[in-house]
């Protein structure tokens, strides 16, 4: 039979390490030889009951005592028992419910401690809301805006017990723990009753309404503001507007998933806003002064005389609010594009010639093609 370690030495803290050292200590060794992350593999399971012996000890101030004068000696040669442990609640049922979750449910959950057997109340389920939005609403949001949502609601008929009459019976198989217990290797595992679902009871009469859910599918009206510069895949969270859970228990949570629609005109990048706007020729080589749309209305920019087409010019902060900032917002990028006309009268078409004449143009018997194929 191989000899025991020390304690200390298996927790890998000091003789003189506080109790929150030596909690803080075995949390770290519990989660990582937990055999329930650890299947099949027997070596962690050792492990984990190693560490496990040393925590009963070391967190017990009378055991610690008794252990560093006498050692192993001290604990009167007794084999170790998880019942001892597991099963007495206190400290050690404490640090498994910090580190696997309160109530000892789903994963490395433990019977016997804490709890009193009180059946938990099951929350309401979130529920996903799919919106679609303007691309200016997404720019300004929107104050107050409804939506409807079809969410699960407390029976009416029943006040939200599924009971027709209120009469209900103890759960036989949890005899009202609202949990049973389940033999996993060497630890008792906790988990909500199939039966009963966690309720601790069976109703004898079930409402007619909700055929003894205690809830009922229902279309409400629910209230959303949006804040100025959301955008495609940002996701709001409306507290408490997701289906109602059990009597007692809080409701679930509504998210709220933004889909902003295309604009006609602007484009967004970014908190930054895009937009091409045409200009004759006479104004892109002589310059002027033109309107352009913004997201928040017109505004006037200056084209320098001699712009060419394609030229991009930016109009500070005009662009989408930034949505997590009080203050400030993206740019617009105005894309200016010379427009060629499709048709001319005579007159223009006498001006066009003429200014080709000016420049040595000879438009008539030079075209783009011919230069390009080698005809004359």
């Amino acid at each position: 039979m191989s000899q025991k370690r020390d304690y200390y030495e298996v927790l890998g803290v000091s003789k003189d390490a506080s109790e929150g050292d030596i909690k803080k200590a075995y949390r770290k060794l519990a989660m990582k030889y937990h055999p329930d992350r650890n299947p099949d593999n027997p070596e962690a399971e050792d492990k984990f009951k190693e560490a496990s012996e040393a925590y009963s000890v070391l967190s017990d101030s009378e055991k610690r005592a008794r252990y560093d004068q006498f050692g192993h000696a001290g604990m009167g040669g007794q084999n170790f028992s998880y019942e001892d442990i597991f099963g007495g609640g206190g400290g050690f049922a404490d640090i498994f419910s910090e580190i696997f979750g309160g109530g000892f449910g789903g994963f490395g959950g433990f019977g016997g401690g804490g709890g009193g057997g009180r059946p938990n109340l099951r929350r309401g389920e979130n529920l996903q809301y799919r919106m679609k939005l303007d691309f200016l609403d997404a720019v300004h949001g929107v104050k107050d805006k409804e939506i409807k949502v079809p969410r699960s609601v407390h029976c009416g008929a029943c006040d939200g017990t599924g009971s027709a009459d209120s009469k209900v019976t103890t759960c036989s198989t949890c005899n009202g723990m609202g949990a049973v217990l389940q033999q996993q290797m060497f630890v008792r595992i906790k988990t909500t009753c199939p039966t009963c679902r966690g309720k601790g009871t069976i109703i004898v009469n079930p409402c007619t309404s909700c055929r003894g859910s205690g809830r009922v599918k229902k279309e409400e009206t629910v209230t959303v503001s949006i804040p100025a510069g959301v955008d495609t895949g940002n996701r709001l969270r409306v507290s408490g507007k997701g289906n109602q859970g059990d009597v007692g228990a809080p409701a679930g949570d509504l998210f709220v998933d933004i889909h902003v629609n295309e604009h006609d005109f602007f484009m967004r990048e970014e908190n930054d806003v895009l937009c091409s706007v045409p200009i004759s020729y006479p104004k892109a080589c002589l310059g002027a002064k033109i309107k352009v749309p913004t997201v928040d209305g017109e505004t006037e920019l200056e084209v320098p005389a001699g712009t060419p087409s394609g030229k991009v010019f930016t109009l500070r902060n005009k662009g989408v609010p930034f949505v997590n900032r009080r203050h400030g917002r993206g740019d617009q990028l105005v894309q200016v594009v010379v427009s060629v006309p499709t048709k001319m009268t005579a007159e223009e078409e006498a001006i066009v010639r003429n200014l080709a004449d000016v420049q040595g143009e000879k438009v008539e018997d030079a075209g783009f093609f011919s230069k390009i194929f080698g005809k004359k």
